[in-house]
């Protein structure tokens, strides 16, 4: 007798992004992956093109950017505050004309309508941490509320049935909000196992970059801001082979900074910056990069580019902290260096320049990484839809021991 088929969820998917990034990128993977599965989902946000083909910022993103550059700081909170009256409104409506089962919400600061429309119609609420983000804005922004930003994220983080950090570090700081260790499940950053794209893709991608084939490839992707820490990258090339060539995907705030840079050392011809190029193009670059960079990180995030990084097979170099080592073993499949002494990341540097064959061994053993823990979005979307149902059945009890390494048992293929 065949199996009875999974009924649907209907889930209504919540966030506040407006940039075409890495942010984007999450919420489109996971959400095309719980469709994948046949759950209906349906995504309350600000609208913003893909992606996987937009290549400029949106213009909401552009509008707001210019908001943060012209109003103090303190208007541009309270200006956040007041968007939950429009975003209380349109989730009411949703939810009245999609009705849901399950609300599932990105969680960003001062975003309170989800939890309050949660309690009036008794739905139950997922919600998905990426970050400390008052913490992160008062140390990386200009964040003025301070007080209010921390008491909106403690009720954030207290009142969903189920919270998802992304990390163990992070879930540290939940468990600590929450009082408790019951509803929080750490589900990381994921990657597509079809990344991959046709060598003449690899080899136009090489031809418009000028590369002959020759060149050692260190390559970064992502939004290029101070304290990614590439300008390390940068000034150990004077002291690696002239083979050696450093590739930036992306673009950001400290571009000019590190261009400069360059040309300062005698590098300038060595180093390559794409600017923004859309994410549907990724691969082909990525798989030009014979080690792949994660200069830095902040100790409680979940890399995107790692997980990407190890799809494609790449030798890894990445700084060795708790939520680096949640993913990556040192020589096994990647190496680790101490984020403290910029030597070691020469160090590290340099070995794999050196060494073709750990460079080889080092991203298939990344690869298979991704494979056995899985360290996919399919996985990950299974992985929320087994809470959605235990949640709906009065049974998300079950809980991770705190440390322990995330799970792949007991998850709906």
């Amino acid at each position: 007798m065949p199996p009875e088929p999974r009924s649907s969820l209907r889930i209504l998917y919540h966030h506040r992004i407006a940039a075409a990034d890495g942010m984007r990128v999450h919420i489109e993977e996971v959400v095309a992956a719980l469709r994948a599965r046949g759950h209906v989902v349906k995504v309350v946000g600000p609208d913003s093109p893909s992606v996987q083909a937009g290549h400029a910022p949106s213009r909401l993103e552009t509008q707001a950017d210019a908001l943060r550059r012209i109003l103090p700081a303190t208007v541009c909170e309270l200006l956040e505050l007041l968007y939950n009256i429009p975003v209380w409104r349109r989730l009411s409506r949703e939810i009245g004309l999609f009705r849901p089962d399950i609300l599932y919400e990105r969680y960003n600061l001062f975003l309170l309508a989800g939890i309050y429309l949660r309690r009036r119609h008794r739905l139950p609420m997922m919600l998905e941490i990426n970050a400390p983000i008052a913490q992160e804005r008062a140390r990386f922004g200009n964040l003025r509320l301070r007080g209010l930003a921390r008491l909106c994220e403690r009720i954030l983080w207290r009142q969903p049935d189920v919270v998802l950090p992304v990390t163990e570090v992070l879930a540290t700081d939940v468990r600590a909000a929450r009082g408790t260790d019951a509803g929080i499940h750490v589900v990381p950053n994921g990657a597509r196992l079809d990344m991959a794209c046709a060598p003449e893709d690899v080899a136009a991608a090489r031809g418009r970059l000028g590369f002959h084939g020759n060149e050692i490839i260190l390559g970064f992707s992502g939004f290029i801001r101070t304290w990614h820490g590439l300008a390390w990258a940068l000034e150990a090339l004077p002291e690696l082979p002239p083979t050696v060539h450093l590739l930036v995907l992306g673009d950001g705030p400290a571009r000019g900074d590190l261009e400069s840079r360059a040309t300062e050392i005698g590098i300038r011809n060595r180093v390559h910056f794409t600017g923004r190029i859309s994410h549907a193009d990724m691969p082909a670059y990525m798989q030009l990069f014979d080690v792949a960079l994660q200069t830095a990180s902040v100790p409680y995030a979940s890399p995107l580019k790692l997980f990407e990084y190890m799809a494609l097979g790449r030798a890894i170099v990445a700084p060795d902290q708790p939520n680096i080592r949640e993913i990556l073993k040192n020589d096994s499949n990647a190496l680790l260096f101490d984020p403290a002494r910029q030597e070691a990341f020469k160090a590290a540097l340099s070995r794999l320049c050196g060494d073709a064959s750990l460079r080889t061994r080092l991203g298939a053993a990344a690869r298979q990484s991704i494979e056995d823990v899985p360290l996919t979005w399919a996985h990950n979307a299974a992985r929320i839809e087994m809470l959605a149902r235990q949640l709906l059945r009065g049974t998300t009890a079950t809980v991770r021991p705190a440390g322990a390494a995330p799970s792949s048992t007991g998850v709906p293929a």
